[in-house]
């Protein structure tokens, strides 16, 4: 069986981090492990405090993992300080596995700072150059860019400035602009674009982790980078169309509709 490693903060209310990335890899056929950086005590409507795992015990959870399972992709998620983001780039450089993709994770739905501010330059000096591709949304995209993103012509920009800090490829989200949410994709070599179909519904949450991880898993399966998004695409788009009323702000996305689905009518 195929696996896929997340390097992420855990999220207490089940719906983004490390168990949105793990229900994602189980999802999609691959067996999932984790690596926990910070510990947030969050729900839907907000993430109340945040501890930082020790640099040790990271370092230590990653060698645990590589020095005993078949690691076929990374997913690369919260990573809050510069501390962090050197000791996971120095491990990864290390073991050198094939697939790496980041996630770029800098604030919650609820507006809480998840990258601290001094964690941006490590990030984009020592991660960026090692993900087979990043998935930032617009603002994210906006802070790693250092421009205003607010047409097309402005995402098209964005991807080449971002190309330009090392990784092989950047999918720019697009659900941050109106209209429909299509995503952008740049290799160095050619656009292409995932075109998707809003759903109107404030049960969000997670959907940014559970895209990245769609694609680890993916990539993880040995699917082509534009395969695997494709597939990805098509997964969060059915988690958000049947995503959960759960609790009082922005519920999660539904991570295994389609197999539950797929349980009902075998019942039948």
């Amino acid at each position: 069986m195929k696996t896929a490693l997340t390097i992420a903060g855990s999220d207490s209310g089940g719906g983004a981090g490390i168990q949105a990335d793990l229900k994602t890899f189980s999802a999609n056929g691959v067996f999932g492990m984790s690596v926990i950086t910070a510990i947030t005590a969050q729900n839907t409507v907000e993430v109340r405090s945040v501890q930082d795992i020790e640099i040790n015990i990271i370092k230590d959870q990653i060698e645990a993992v590589f020095d005993d399972i078949q690691v076929d992709a990374v997913k690369i998620g919260m990573l809050s300080s510069s501390e962090t983001v050197k000791i996971v780039a120095d491990r990864l450089n290390h073991y050198s596995p094939k697939v790496i993709v980041l996630d770029p994770v800098m604030v919650s739905k609820g507006g809480h700072h998840l990258l601290k501010e001094q964690a941006i330059e490590a990030l984009k000096a020592k991660m960026l150059p090692l993900a087979t591709v990043i998935t930032p949304n617009i603002p994210e995209a906006e802070v790693l860019s250092g421009m205003t993103i607010r047409t097309v012509e402005d995402m098209e920009q964005a991807c080449k400035k971002l190309y330009e800090l090392g990784p092989k490829a950047v999918l720019l989200k697009g659900g941050h602009l109106e209209g429909e949410p299509n995503d952008l994709l740049w290799d160095g070599q050619s656009f292409n674009w995932f075109n998707g179909r809003r759903v109107e519904t404030k049960n969000t949450h997670g959907t940014g982790c559970t895209l990245s991880s769609a694609i680890a898993a993916g990539l993880a399966k040995g699917e082509e980078l534009i395969e695997a998004i494709q597939s990805a695409k098509n997964y969060i788009s059915i988690a958000i169309e049947h995503s959960l009323a759960l609790g009082h702000g922005h519920g999660p996305t539904n991570h295994f509709y389609e197999l539950y689905n797929k349980a009902r009518m075998e019942e039948r």
